[in-house]
């Protein structure tokens, strides 16, 4: 496959190629260009005349073009689906719920298109001010960089594309390098909706190069990113040389506190479900942590195991896999790794724990030493490591006790227990009776902290990639006249 260059599909300036493989076979599906700084110039050149156009593309266009596209990628659903389950290594039926979450993402940016809204200001709130007549609008910020991760793609993408072109910005996507086949094929559909040339392009090439270009280049007013902590370190200081926006969702080392009054079961399967099969264990919001209460923490830890056993391991073309490969072996070798010095530290492994090429085994282990890496930092891998607490006190302050902040949850059949524990957790997001690796898109989604800043949302994210204008009227009106 090509990349998309000014509305053009390209190679790379230099004809380098890197190829994309099946994480789970090692098969290469097919290559793509390795973009150089030349071609990412070339890009910003192309995004600043995409930017004008865009700019004067009234809302009910680019409402209508947002429609289109999600009217495509339903129609090339399975297609789609397929494709990226290949080469990502999620399974079949989570690329599909994947593909029909961006499709409504889309469809929910082309409603919020046509209501960007500015106000009217009272200036006979202020002495002296009575005459003036002031509004505020919200304009486009101009071009929009969105650097996409691995491990959801297509749905991550959406949150940035579609409220960028929903607010009249162009969008340069750096997509991951492992799996960026489904983007540039949603990029010809894009194309094919009726996009001004340039609004919108794809560059396929190493972050460090092509996410540290578009971070620092004057010609991009915002970059939104998911991705690691160091990545958004990384890219914070690039940006902060021309002060521009900054959206960051980064690392997460979400913490789930099971009370001894919970439903066990549903706690169980919500657990087994946000880490050990959801994503492959690859989700920056998935439960990393797992405090349990000491008189239900050795039933609790027999019925996880239980249920992580039952979990098929396999292709994830199979409709019946519930657990694929990670996004490579050697992302299963770091897993395994940290999963071994955990044992060595003193954790029982209760279940799983081996590793075949890129394939981690669900893996539940109690006993976990506070200290190990396994427990202090993100870990991207289907691994459930429990810890038992004394007092709701205990629980709240090992949860806090960590520089990430992005989501947590609590399991209680006490609300107001919930709700307390719930006021006190150091996260962006809490969720009750449920398990942390919950995104609606109706919904704010960002973290504090290491974790980042900003939100992402059909209601929030368009105020992030806006600005707001005064417009004031001196001397415009003679009602407050005094005769």
């Amino acid at each position: 496959m090509q990349m998309l260059i000014d509305s053009q599909w390209v190679s790379a300036s230099d004809s380098g190629t890197r190829d994309i493989h099946n994480p789970g076979t090692g098969q290469v599906i097919d290559s793509v260009p390795v973009a150089t700084l030349a071609d990412a110039e070339r890009a910003l050149e192309a995004a600043q005349r995409g930017k004008q156009a865009m700019r004067k593309c009234p809302a009910h266009q680019r409402s209508a073009i947002l429609q289109r596209i999600a009217d495509a990628m339903l129609a090339h659903q399975e297609e789609l689906s397929h494709l990226l389950a290949q080469e990502n290594g999620k399974p079949i039926q989570q690329t599909r719920e994947e593909l029909a979450a961006s499709v409504r993402i889309f469809r929910g940016f082309a409603e919020e298109a046509k209501r960007i809204l500015g106000r009217s200001v009272p200036m006979d709130a202020v002495p002296g001010q009575e005459r003036h007549f002031a509004v505020t609008i919200r304009q486009p910020l101009g071009v929009v960089a969105a650097i996409v991760p691995f491990n959801y793609p297509v749905e991550l993408y959406s949150h940035k594309a579609a409220p960028a072109l929903a607010a009249g910005n162009a969008v340069i996507t750096k997509p991951p390098s492992a799996c960026p086949l489904a983007l540039l094929k949603i990029a010809e559909l894009m194309e094919e909706a009726g996009l001004p040339r340039g609004a919108h392009q794809v560059l396929t090439g190493p972050g460090e190069l092509i996410g540290d270009f578009l971070a620092r280049s004057p010609g991009v007013q915002m970059v939104t990113v998911t991705g690691s902590t160091p990545v958004g370190i990384r890219i914070s200081e690039l940006a902060s040389k021309h002060l521009k926006k900054v959206h960051m969702e980064l690392g997460g080392n979400d913490a789930t506190i099971v009370c001894a009054d919970s439903d066990l079961e549903k706690a169980a399967e919500a657990i087994v479900l946000g880490r050990l099969a959801r994503g492959n264990g690859q989700i920056c919001c998935a439960v990393k942590r797992i405090f349990v209460e000491s008189p239900i923490y050795d039933e609790f830890a027999d019925l996880l195991t239980d249920k992580a056993q039952a979990l098929k391991v396999g292709d994830q073309l199979e409709e019946d896999t519930d657990v694929g490969p990670l996004i490579s072996e050697h992302a299963a070798v770091q897993v395994e790794t940290v999963i071994q010095d955990a044992v060595k530290a003193g954790a029982t492994l209760k279940a799983g724990g081996g590793r075949r090429r890129a394939f981690i085994e669900p893996t539940v282990l109690t006993n976990v030493p506070p200290h190990v890496e396994l427990f202090r930092e993100e870990t991207f891998g289907p691994v459930a490591p429990l810890v038992a607490f004394e007092t709701v006190d205990q629980a709240i302050s090992m949860a806090n006790d960590s520089p990430f902040g992005l989501q947590a949850a609590i399991f209680t059949q006490d609300i107001s227990r919930a709700f307390d524990i719930a006021y006190q957790l150091e996260a962006g997001g809490v969720i009750i009776n449920w398990s942390s690796a919950l995104r609606v898109e109706s919904l704010p989604f960002g973290g504090i902290k290491m974790s980042g800043h900003g939100r992402e949302g059909l209601h929030d994210t368009l105020d992030e990639m806006t600005e707001q204008k005064v417009i004031l009227v001196h001397d415009a009106l003679s009602v407050f006249s005094q005769e």
